[in-house]
């Protein structure tokens, strides 16, 4: 009996990782950002968090929409409510990949993984009639 509740444990464990692990698609920007902000760090300041999350605050004065919304959520930006670059800052120290910071961000914030980047539609190959609504207006707000 108790062999089967340990095995049940371990079933169940493995299938919630499963489950919180980021799907493809899944935090587009964070992943996206991440990725781009860790490319601009040299080997010396990767080592140390301290300078990370200035490096990091200095990167996001040059954010622009999706992305400066997500400096905004982990309090990179001046007008940052709250602040979570810890949890950035000591992954990154670590060489975690970016996919893996994203999901221990999400748990501490999930409007980080809400964030999309917008589609980009190319009007010469694509049906107008077909296109959502919402499509259309940015279509028109744009030309």
């Amino acid at each position: 009996m108790y062999k089967l509740n340990v095995v049940y444990i371990l079933f169940l464990a493995a299938v919630l990782q499963i489950t919180l692990a980021l799907k493809e698609g899944e935090c587009e920007v964070c992943v996206k950002t991440v990725e781009k902000f860790a490319a601009t760090l040299s080997d010396d300041v990767k080592k140390d968090p301290k300078l990370i999350e200035a490096k990091f605050k200095k990167f996001c004065k040059g954010t622009k929409n999706k992305e400066n919304r997500f400096c905004y959520y982990l309090g990179g930006l001046e007008e940052s409510a709250t602040g979570i670059l810890g949890e950035l800052s000591k992954p990154l120290s670590w060489s975690m990949p970016a996919d893996k910071i994203c999901e221990k961000l999400r748990k501490k914030d999930a409007q980080i993984c809400d964030l999309r980047f917008d589609k980009q539609i190319d009007l010469n190959n694509v049906d107008l009639k077909k296109l959502k609504q919402k499509y259309n207006n940015l279509i028109v707000l744009k030309t």
